[in-house]
């Protein structure tokens, strides 16, 4: 308790010196990044910090979502001012670079940089990743993953080419690695004059949100400094070498590689904090606040006491503490902001089939003290569980209202939400019919035991895994549903490889679009569908992905809104998951603080918008 004491003291010593000082901003959060490089970064946390230290071709105007402003191109591409082009049936899209414009390592961002940067996500690919979102719009659906893509002109698997050591098999496949990349890949993103030129196979409604700013998929890196840290030399001839490496093995894991408004400083993983700089030769003018320090302090009583006391500026309160925050507001020690739109969607998913080595599945049998690793394939299983959540009581007395009841994976206002499908319902007692027949019996006789894990920090997650406990350990004594909370990385990775029974996880939107949400969730290509395993994925290639591929290509709305009807309609028949809540905004800040805005593509954070008074 001592050691406690001394820590948060310390700490409490070392923010206030920061939060007094009208030149520093402290925001306090959960967690911490994954990483630092948009190579590896699909989570918030990594999102924000790359966002600041990043800029990508194009940015939003404000809080809008569908208009766009110039950032490191000139100009923002449309067919009126002749930069949307259509030549031989495919869709050019022309974006001038910014001359002039500084990385924070001094040297002259170049057309050949933002050529380097799509290049290099592409040729990276990591397994579960943001880039499949570049490759989708640039092959029009067709592909998913560059390993496909190869596959397809090489006319043989990625994995037959290159062997476990990173080296081609022979010099055949030699030969299909480097001409994949010249004949297929260079030619999809050129360098002409001072221009950079993205070549589509056709139309892709989406393409501009991708490639706009808050997406760390699409900043601009710092291709010279890559090449010095031993990344990607830019060449064709040994591009598999960096393709699909962990997070710590590209350059800007834990480094700074952009041009944005500001610059790293450090990264401290043991304290879950990061610090920016102003980064003063900033093409658009430097930041009002000089420095910034991003926190996670996962434990809300510290945090709260520090922001009451103004030792920070920002601070994470989820849901579950609103009234303390208004309590605050009252006070004149914060200003509130709630209610504002969110886009995104708070599920449980399930794992069809959990990979080889996971620790959450106790003995790993049906025997009471365990599960078997293909457990939630029976749609027995999911439906129970699915019927012991009480999202109404959630909503209203967990997270104080700011959430709404959605009967699928996709947010209000979207294009094919659709009010008449059914609401996740509440009923015990249906919960324990489906859970007799699961197993042919055998769950209901033998029972089971297993972990559901939440990230500290985050009550509501934390909340939905008790409650979910609770209830299903209600129904039979033999049913024991342990929560477990780890910090965010290790949650992550474990979703990542496979490894957890089920899962709570959000989604933010990468782009305002119903396919964003749909395959991500439901698809067999879809970012969540490695964590729901490989009898999950053959079951969406048989039942949902035509519709799913046909209804982003389509360009008629009412075609569209049928085909994410009939993709919905399976979700919820089929019980894909529990989609628990859709969240609506709180924010909280110093009265100090001037210059937030909801934006509902970013990413926590953008602090080149803020400024902070005396």
């Amino acid at each position: 308790m001592k050691k406690i004491l001394l820590v948060t003291l310390a700490l409490l010593v070392s923010l206030f010196a920061f939060a007094s000082d009208p030149n520093t901003l402290v925001n306090l959060t959960i967690g911490e990044p994954e990483t630092l490089d948009g190579m590896h970064s699909y989570d918030t946390a990594s999102g924000e910090v790359i966002e600041n230290l990043y800029d990508n071709l194009i940015q939003y105007n404000g809080q809008s979502v569908t208009e766009f402003l110039p950032m490191l191109s000139t100009e923002v591409p449309s067919v009126d001012n002749g930069l949307v082009v259509e030549e031989d049936g495919a869709l050019k899209y022309i974006f001038p670079i910014r001359e002039g414009v500084k990385f924070h390592s001094g040297n002259i961002l170049t057309p050949a940089d933002v050529e380097y940067s799509f290049e290099r996500y592409i040729l990276g690919d990591p397994a579960g990743k943001a880039h499949w979102m570049i490759i989708e719009a640039l092959t029009s659906s067709a592909f998913y993953t560059v390993e496909d893509w190869f596959a397809d002109y090489a006319g043989m698997a990625y994995s037959d080419a290159v062997n476990a050591d990173r080296n081609p098999i022979s010099d055949e496949a030699k030969a299909k690695l480097v001409s994949f990349y010249e004949e297929v890949i260079d030619p999809r993103i050129e360098v002409v004059d001072n221009t950079v030129v993205f070549t589509l196979d056709g139309p892709f409604g989406a393409f501009l949100n991708i490639v706009c700013h808050f997406g760390s998929w699409g900043a601009i890196v710092d291709s010279k400094l890559a090449m010095e840290r031993g990344d990607w030399d830019g060449k064709a001839d040994g591009w598999w070498k960096w393709h699909d490496l962990e997070a710590d093995e590209y350059a800007f894991h834990d480094f700074g590689g952009g041009s944005g408004p500001y610059k790293l400083v450090e990264w401290d993983r043991a304290q879950q904090k990061v610090v920016l700089e102003r980064f003063d030769d900033y093409w658009a003018g430097p930041a009002a606040i000089k420095n910034v320090v991003i926190w996670g302090v996962d434990e809300f009583s510290t945090r709260k006491s520090m922001f009451e006391a103004g030792d920070a500026d920002i601070a994470y309160f989820d849901p579950v503490y609103l009234d303390q925050a208004l309590a605050l507001e009252a006070q004149g020690k914060a200003e509130v902001t709630t209610g504002y739109p969110v886009s995104s969607i708070t599920s449980l998913h399930f794992n069809w089939l959990i990979a080889e080595g996971s620790e959450y599945l106790g003995s790993g049998k049906l025997d009471g003290n365990g599960i078997p690793r293909e457990f939630f394939s029976d749609i027995h299983v999911r439906r129970a569980f699915a019927f012991c959540y009480d999202g109404i009581t959630f909503i209203d007395e967990v997270i104080n209202g700011l959430g709404k009841l959605v009967p699928t994976d996709l947010p209000e206002g979207y294009l094919g939400f659709d009010e008449t499908l059914p609401l996740p319902e509440f009923n015990l007692a249906r919960a324990a019919a489906e859970f007799k027949q699961a197993w042919g019996g055998e769950v209901w006789n033998k029972g089971f035991k297993l972990q559901i894990l939440y990230n500290t920090g985050n009550n509501s997650r934390q909340t939905v895994a008790e409650m979910l406990s609770y209830f299903v350990s209600s129904i039979n004594p033999k049913f024991k549903v342990e929560p477990l909370g780890v910090q965010w990385p290790t949650y992550l990775s474990a979703q990542n490889n496979g490894f957890l029974p089920m899962f709570i996880i959000g989604w933010v939107a990468d782009y305002p679009d119903p396919h964003n949400f749909i395959s991500t969730y439901y698809a067999s290509f879809g970012t969540y569908a490695g964590r729901q395993g490989q009898l999950f994925r053959e079951w969406a290639i048989e039942n949902v992905d035509d519709e799913i591929v046909a209804a982003i290509k389509a360009t008629d709305s009412a075609e569209r809104i049928k085909l994410y009807k009939s993709v919905q309609e399976k979700a919820i028949e089929f019980t894909l998951g529990i989609p628990l809540y859709m969240p609506v905004g709180l924010h909280v800040e110093s009265p100090q603080v001037d210059g937030w805005y909801p934006q509902t593509a970013r990413s926590g954070y953008y602090y080149y918008h803020l400024s902070k008074s005396e």
